[in-house]
């Protein structure tokens, strides 16, 4: 497979890769701009996202890298959580690798309307009030589930991932949101690299446009964390909503 990139259409990419990487450590749906931008070259939605997994991952190393530097990423409870996302993200791209694309598209629309009506109608779901104390995945079954349900729609499709983890870490496991983000990029890290060894020994990543977007996400995801870690919990709940409400619109639209 061969795309021709020009600079206007390479412009276009290392852009978008800069917002998404900068919505994605606030709240997430940055791949709602780098898919379009990656089909705009002519690529099927399954090599689109496929191909859109090395910004994923780029980015949330960086962002995870960040975070931590900043003193907002619990350490510890990085591997208890990715015993589950990560089981859920291999069986996840394994089932996007062998599905039409036209799949893709509904469980997309139908998740992110979840989404912003938890949101709406139990805010605190995702944005528990402050001082509350998070809970230990090995004491929330709900959470495994939440987590491994979490880690299978990442591994399915990349696109608003970040939000269906924020449910899980800040609804299931009561982490603020800040906290919350920096594990979701945390988690994001692990089972994109996962997801994306799958699609690399399928052959469906384009390694140039892939590359060149993820040069944007990690500029814009460098410099979101500063501002994540500084707003307040009530903003980063309604940019969260937008985000929602803006991936649920595309999905309908499309």
């Amino acid at each position: 497979m061969d795309y021709q990139i020009t600079w206007l259409t390479g412009s276009l990419l290392v852009a978008s890769g800069v917002l998404a990487g900068f919505i994605n450590a606030l709240a997430g749906g940055g791949s709602l701009l780098t898919l379009p931008a990656l089909m705009l070259l002519g690529m099927p939605a399954d090599i689109a996202n496929a191909t859109n997994r090395v910004g994923v991952f780029l980015q949330s190393l960086e962002g995870t890298r960040s975070f931590n530097r900043h003193g907002k990423l619990a350490r510890d409870a990085i591997v208890p959580i990715l015993v589950p996302t990560v089981s859920g993200s291999l069986a996840g791209a394994l089932i996007a690798s062998y599905l039409p694309a036209t799949v893709l598209e509904p469980v997309l629309l139908l998740t992110m309307i979840a989404m912003a009506v938890l949101i709406v109608l139990r805010p605190a779901t995702v944005a528990p009030p402050l001082g509350t104390e998070p809970l230990r995945l090995k004491d929330s079954p709900i959470g495994w589930i939440s987590l491994f349900a979490a880690g299978l729609y990442g591994g399915f499709v990349q696109a608003a991932v970040g939000f269906v983890l924020i449910a899980a870490l800040a609804g299931a496991l009561r982490y603020d949101l800040v906290r919350a983000n920096a594990l979701k990029l945390a988690c994001t890290a692990i089972f994109s690299g996962v997801a994306l060894v799958v699609f690399v020994i399928r052959d469906q990543v384009l390694w140039v446009p892939g590359l060149m977007l993820a040069l944007g996400t990690v500029v814009g995801v460098r410099l979101s964390v500063r501002v994540a870690i500084s707003v307040d919990q009530n903003v980063l709940r309604w940019v969260l909503l937008v985000m929602v409400i803006a991936v649920c619109l595309a999905a309908w639209l499309k």
